[in-house]
């Protein structure tokens, strides 16, 4: 029972229609993104606490699923909303980002972009619109960041600025677009001014645009980038049709989230995690001789 639920949850990452016993996760098209939504879904639906690792070491849902077998049972992680009188801790992955932009602040390396080809009318002002509910909704799209005394916290702004910048080039050939996406993507963003957030449309046409959407990765990811561009298309054919959008929700937003995982790993998961690569590793490693970007 427990392999065909395991299957099932595999079919619908993959989407794919079945997925046997002697199937390979990473041969059927699986990569570490969709290997993070497995992980969780048998966490949500199945109650088991399995280590992303497993996936990895294990790759063929037969194996996996005796692997998944002894899993602990996972207790369920209560997320509250947190004030926002004062500035946020980051959570771990920010606080990585935040340590790599402080060495190369003009790098576009963790920029995110997405081009959108866009055909037909377009309504720049419900598109407008569409940003500004985005933004609304998301604090992530109005958070900067900044150090108080040596620690990084982030800033949730209740309003910020936002334009969507246009700019015309009439009939320009596909080598011409794609400079003009590359140039537009590669802009590096100030983590303490911000936005984190940019919008820049191109007009090739009355009925031809380009529309370019970076974000920096501390405040997104290559999972949350595709959420964002479906949201902001419903908002924008709500809008277009003069109609207000309503999307579900959000109980809570990515701050509460990195409340909650400081919390966590200081009431005692730093300390399990450091004893078991600790005991995993030893004590000393050999000294690599690779190359440095920074001396």
């Amino acid at each position: 029972a427990l392999e065909q639920q395991i299957a099932a949850i595999w079919a619908d990452v993959l989407k794919v229609e079945r997925v046997g016993l002697g199937d390979h996760f990473f041969l059927q098209g699986g990569h570490s993104l969709l290997a993070v939504s497995v992980i969780a879904r048998i966490r949500q639906h199945l109650g088991l606490d399995v280590q992303l690792l497993t996936l990895f070491e294990a790759p063929v849902l037969r194996d996996f699923a005796k692997r998944a077998e002894h899993g602990e049972r996972a207790q369920a992680a209560v997320i509250e909303c947190v004030s926002r009188a004062k500035p946020l801790a980051l959570s771990y992955a920010q606080q990585r980002q935040w340590f790599l932009w402080q060495w190369a602040p003009h790098s576009a390396t963790y920029n995110i972009p997405a081009a959108l080809k866009l055909a037909g009318a377009l309504d720049v002002a419900a598109l407008q619109q569409a940003f500004g509910a985005l933004i609304e909704r998301h604090e992530t799209l109005r958070t900067t960041f900044r150090l108080d005394g040596e620690q990084a916290v982030q800033v949730i702004h209740a309003q910020v600025p936002f334009k969507l910048a246009i700019e015309e080039q009439a009939y320009a050939d596909e080598a011409a677009v794609r400079a003009w996406v590359e140039t537009e993507a590669g802009q590096p963003f100030d983590l303490e001014q911000g936005p984190l957030l940019r919008a820049r449309l191109l007009r090739l046409a009355a009925d031809q645009h380009v529309l370019v959407l970076t974000l920096h990765h501390i405040v997104a990811d290559g999972w949350s980038m595709p959420v964002m561009v479906d949201e902001l298309v419903q908002l924008y054919a709500g809008y277009s049709q003069g109609q207000v959008p309503t999307l579900p929700a959000l109980p809570i937003q990515y701050a509460d989230f990195a409340v909650w995982q400081r919390n966590w790993m200081e009431a005692g998961e730093q300390a399990r995690q450091l004893a078991y690569w600790t005991e995993q590793l030893g004590d000393e490693q050999p000294v690599l001789e690779l190359p440095l970007d920074h001396l």
